[in-house]
C-alpha cells in the first residue's frame, strides 16, 4: 500500500520560508515521478513543482526562483523549500507520486498516489 505523508506546513508572514517534506512508502521511490501540488479555497488543484527519477525539475511560473523541489532517495523523502512566500501561496499543499510508467507532468490526473495535504498560510 502506497503512503505519502506530508509535514512542514504552517503559518508564516509574507517573505518568510517553509520547508515541506513528504515521506513515501510502498513504492519504488527511486523510480517514481514526484510532485507538489496546491489547492486554494474555491480553486482546482494545480501543479507547483515536479521532479523526475533522474532529478529533472519543472516549476510553475508563479514559484520559479522562490521554490525548490528536491528528493533524497536514501530517505524516500521529497522536499519543497519555499522562500519569499507571498499571500497568494496560501493553500493546501499535496505530495503526489506516480510509479513505474509515470510521466513528467504537471497534471494532477497523471498521479495516482496522494498525501493528505498540509496547510500553508501566508499573511502580511
Amino acid at each position: 500500500q502506497v503512503q505519502l505523508v506530508e509535514s512542514g506546513g504552517g503559518s508564516v508572514q509574507t517573505g518568510g520560508s517553509l520547508r515541506l517534506s513528504c515521506v513515501a512508502s510502498g513504492l519504488p521511490f527511486t523510480s517514481a515521478y514526484m510532485g507538489w501540488f496546491s489547492q486554494a479555497p474555491g480553486k482546482e488543484r494545480e501543479g507547483v513543482a515536479i521532479i523526475s527519477p533522474g532529478g529533472d525539475t519543472y516549476y510553475d511560473q508563479s514559484v520559479k526562483g522562490r521554490f525548490t523541489i528536491s528528493r533524497d532517495n536514501a530517505k524516500n523523502t521529497l522536499y519543497l523549500q519555499m522562500n519569499s512566500l507571498k499571500s497568494e501561496d496560501t493553500a493546501v499543499y499535496y505530495c503526489a507520486a506516480a510509479g513505474r510508467g509515470g510521466v513528467f507532468s504537471m497534471l494532477p490526473k497523471r498521479y495516482p498516489y496522494w498525501g493528505q495535504g498540509t496547510q500553508v498560510t501566508v499573511s502580511s
